[in-house]
């Protein structure tokens, strides 16, 4: 333990750096490995580098307090293959529905590295299969359906930088936290089907790419339980199949799209209700301000900002904007 110590407390000027490597040139060999030597009570923030390559596994976080950094946006690679469908025939829940699945910590950070569902890209055919849990004791098994990337449950301040999130299928990045969850995202580029980033509770994502493979919509929000909860994106791109759909909802949401660009073959719908028995809050809240792109005859994306509450100027609206005096994400580690 003492030399294990000594090779862990690594240069860094607020904690210790730990390695994985498949290789065996770390402190340890697997990603969770490392996570699950991570104390469970107050400790120093501690970073966790991984090596360059691909890590066929799967992800379980109970804890809080350090980074994830990789070698590379697309050189380190976490993946693995799971279809939600699949996956509710043999469990009550969604914990390991995903690549990465976070429970209930804080302060985590992700950076320089791939998240992948490959389910969608590896099969490209439905398939039937035996499901104890469903009342006809089959189901059929989509190459579009649901297929998690990343799904948090009551994670709150997760930072997200240089990350590319991939799934074929619908809600690759879920995270879901309606009650204090706060999400920051900056360089990523994030791709799958319907709904396939999906944030509940508020979300800030900067200079991202968000490409649709399949389904009605890209993005989704959810911001049922406080009338401030938003998602907010800001010089964003989105490309995707000819057709694809902005986004949707079918939760109170809070949408804020600040000088992002469409590409040409996305369809002239604007963000749209999806028809729901939930029971909604507030009114539509969709806003614009400095958007290009899309369908020159049909462009929906007016600048509207004005009418948002408290008139915020689109030059104000930033991470600190977002998330107030309860998280600022650029001064954790």
């Amino acid at each position: 333990m003492v030399a294990f110590m000594m090779q862990s407390l690594l240069t860094y000027a607020n904690g210790p750096v730990w390695k994985v490597s498949a290789s065996g040139n770390g402190q340890f060999t697997t990603i969770q490995a490392a996570i699950d030597h991570i104390p469970d009570r107050e400790h120093s923030f501690i970073h966790i580098e991984i090596e360059a390559g691909i890590y066929n596994e799967k992800l379980f976080i109970k804890k809080s307090n350090f980074d994830l950094v990789g070698e590379g946006i697309d050189k380190t690679i976490i993946t693995q293959s799971i279809a939600r469908d699949a996956w509710r025939c043999d469990h009550n829940d969604d914990w390991g529905v995903a690549t990465v699945n976070v429970d209930s910590c804080s302060k985590v950070n992700f950076s320089n590295l791939t998240i992948q569902n490959s389910y969608g890209f590896e099969n490209t055919a439905a398939v039937k299969i035996s499901c104890a849990l469903d009342s006809t004791q089959f189901k059929i098994v989509q190459p579009n359906g649901h297929q998690m990337a990343f799904r948090s449950f009551y994670a709150t301040q997760l930072k997200f930088t240089n990350c590319h999130f991939k799934a074929f299928g619908g809600d690759t990045m879920s995270p879901w936290n309606t009650t204090n969850g706060m999400f920051y995202f900056k360089d990523c580029v994030m791709e799958g089907g319907v709904d396939f980033y999906c944030p509940r509770g508020w979300a800030y994502a900067e200079n991202c790419t968000f490409i649709s493979h399949t389904g009605p919509a890209a993005i989704w929000h959810d911001g049922s339980l406080h009338e401030d909860a938003k998602s907010v994106l800001v010089n964003c791109n989105f490309t995707g199949f000819d057709g694809f759909n902005l986004g949707r909802y079918h939760r109170d949401a809070q949408f804020y799209l600040i000088s992002c660009h469409f590409a040409t073959n996305m369809s002239g719908e604007n963000i749209y209700q999806v028809k729901t028995t939930n029971t909604l809050s507030w009114p539509r809240r969709v806003y614009y301000f400095g958007c290009d792109g899309g369908q020159e005859k049909n462009k929906f994306y007016t600048n509207n900002l004005k009418a948002a509450k408290g008139n915020p100027k689109a030059g104000d609206i930033n991470a600190n904007w977002v998330f107030g005096d309860r998280w600022n994400p650029l001064l954790q580690n």
